[in-house]
């Protein structure tokens, strides 16, 4: 166990390593500076307010010294979370910034995933006992057909419905609950029609195994057989996709922060994205990598809990195991 935790540590710093070099060299190689962009509306910022590029700003480059020397300094800052400040945000720094921006992203994310798996499992679950039955084919033709919808049609559609049309709840901002209702609904939407197939062809796959046929065969009961066998192993699929899921929900807020002027991380990398805020996009980017390598970690270790049978190898053994896990079921999800 401590090989496996050790190895996979190892592969999480060389992989942060990685992610910065790229980050870096891609932030470098792109025309222009921040100083260029000065005067830019960037949309919404701090608070929730208006921030315009002509106001009191950073340096906004390293003309002073090497780019190597610059990207040094920042990973230093990174290792001890002492990070630069930002260009935009010059009053504050780097992992400040993330520490006020992060939590609004993580309250979306979790409320999201909520709602995601309220819908999606039980929805799942049925649709696999009434396989080929009205109960199946109406749901997953409606997942069917919102996978195929882009992710920010749902946060457009909702606010035009319940926003301009009905005025029912705020276009944007984030100072109440009401506030958080369309992103929260936006988000969930675009990941619960994967979620209830993946559940869908999890149950199936395990109602088809020899293990419940042996169990039937034995006497047992429907709902032993469910409880004992069905329901637990089709969990160990559907917690690999659920973690993931988590995190690209965490880390997938941007279009919908930006869109309604949500103080999140994500409308933080939006802006250093567009005024090539380097401190700002090196620091988001590091998290919101590290974040997802977490969670990855996190799901690998939580199948001991749901099978004792499973052992820890190697972190390439662990990869293959959810690899395999999704090929299948994307393959069963794409039959079924």
């Amino acid at each position: 166990m401590l090989g496996y935790l050790a190895g996979r540590l190892v592969r999480l710093i060389v992989s942060l390593i990685a992610v910065s070099i790229i980050t870096f060299i891609l932030m470098e190689l792109v025309p222009g500076s921040y100083s260029d962009l000065q005067g830019t509306d960037v949309g919404s910022g701090l608070g929730g307010s208006s921030v315009q590029g002509g106001g009191t700003v950073g340096s906004g480059g390293h003309d002073d010294q090497p780019a190597w020397q610059t990207y040094l300094d920042f990973m230093k800052g990174a290792a001890t979370w002492n990070m630069p400040a930002s260009y935009k945000y010059p009053q504050l720094t780097v992992n400040e910034i993330i520490e006020q921006g992060f939590p609004v992203s993580l309250t979306i994310a979790f409320l999201a995933m909520i709602i995601t798996v309220a819908i999606a499992i039980p929805t799942g679950l049925i649709a696999a006992v009434k396989q080929n039955h009205a109960l199946d084919y109406v749901p997953m033709f409606l997942f069917t057909v919102l996978t195929a919808l882009p992710g920010y049609l749902f946060a457009l559609v909702l606010i035009l419905v319940f926003a301009s049309w009905l005025r029912w709840l705020p276009t944007g901002g984030w100072n109440g609950p009401q506030y958080a209702v369309i992103p929260v609904l936006a988000l969930g939407l675009e990941h619960v029609a994967r979620m209830a197939r993946f559940v869908r062809s999890s149950v199936l796959e395990s109602l088809g195994e020899e293990y419940v046929v042996a169990a039937y065969a034995k006497g047992a009961t429907k709902q032993t057989v469910w409880i004992g066998h069905v329901l637990r192993n089709s969990l160990i699929p559907v917690v690999t996709v659920a973690g993931p899921m988590f995190a690209a929900m965490a880390t997938g807020t941007v279009f919908i922060e930006a869109l309604m002027g949500i103080p999140g991380l994500g409308l933080f990398f939006s802006v250093a994205a567009r005024t090539r805020d380097l401190p700002l996009m090196m620091g988001a980017t590091l998290f919101f990598a590290a974040l997802l390598m977490v969670v990855n970690l996190l799901v690998d270790l939580s199948y001991r809990l749901l099978d004792p049978r499973i052992r820890y190898r190697t972190p390439s053994a662990s990869f293959r195991l959810r690899r395999r896990a999704r090929a299948r079921l994307e393959e069963a999800a794409d039959h079924g």
